[in-house]
């Protein structure tokens, strides 16, 4: 195994997108991962890795989330390690942003976090070495247009990270954010879609539209973000706690 501080891991989001490669990376690692989403075929391809397990639950439901627990509980013992990384975006401008798509993006981005955080923590053994990783955004860090939603649901997830490393600091666990900015993934072609969709530009003008607020002037990889969440699961990150790290190329 890596040189880890954890042994068994639960992803939400694990079905696809940067879940996927996190799920991997942990298990090629050694470790006993739990993927959790509400697609049982997707969840299924992803989960034919002798040591991922794929459990179906709606982060958005508190007694499928405690559901989702008890599973791995007793499939393959609690997790030390859980990441809050489904996630979901919806762009409109402010004048158009209906209470129903401000609901749906806070019922998954932030109140699913605070629900995966809070029923994960129940079944930690809290007096080891414990992780508790969202996977953010940088909209958690700065204000996009044509996003309000999604950027407050962020915000409110670094908010809700920082209160819980403050509560947790005498333990064991510890909590922290993962900001990736625009990111390689099913989220981003959405995402560029949509421009072309209301824009009429070309599927390569509005890739590079998004790619060019990188100042690298590139996307993320879902590889990097893997890797930061690796660094945090070892012992040498044993003291970052509260933090929002942001994997953006220099995005500000």
């Amino acid at each position: 195994m890596a040189d880890l501080a954890i042994h068994r891991a639960l992803i939400t989001g694990g079905g696809s997108g940067v879940g996927v490669v996190m799920a991997r990376m942990l298990a090629d690692a050694g470790v006993k991962v739990a993927i959790a989403g509400r697609r049982s075929d997707v969840l299924a391809e992803v989960a034919q890795h002798e040591n991922i397990t794929a459990i179906v639950a709606d982060v958005t439901d508190e007694t499928s989330v405690r559901d989702m627990y008890a599973t791995m509980v007793a499939e393959i013992g609690a997790p030390d390690l859980v990441i809050a990384n489904a996630g979901m975006a919806e762009s409109a401008p402010i004048g158009k942003t209906s209470v129903d798509l401000w609901k749906r993006t806070m019922d998954v981005n932030l109140t699913g976090t605070f629900l995966t955080f809070r029923e994960g923590l129940a079944v930690m053994d809290k007096t080891k070495p414990g992780r508790l990783i969202s996977i953010a955004s940088t909209a958690g860090l700065k204000g996009y247009a044509y996003v309000t939603a999604y950027c407050a649901a962020k915000h409110g997830v670094v908010g809700l990270v920082e209160g819980m490393a403050a509560e947790l600091a005498s333990s064991s666990v510890t909590v922290n954010a993962v900001c990736p900015g625009f990111m390689e993934t099913p989220m981003l072609e959405k995402s560029v879609e949509n421009i072309v969709a209301k824009t009429g530009m070309s599927t390569d003008a509005a890739r590079a539209s998004l790619a060019k607020i990188n100042p690298q002037n590139r996307f993320i990889q879902p590889d990097e973000v893997a890797n930061t969440v690796m660094w945090l699961c070892s012992p040498h990150a044993a003291s970052i706690t509260g933090q929002a790290i942001s994997v953006s190329g220099g995005e500000v």
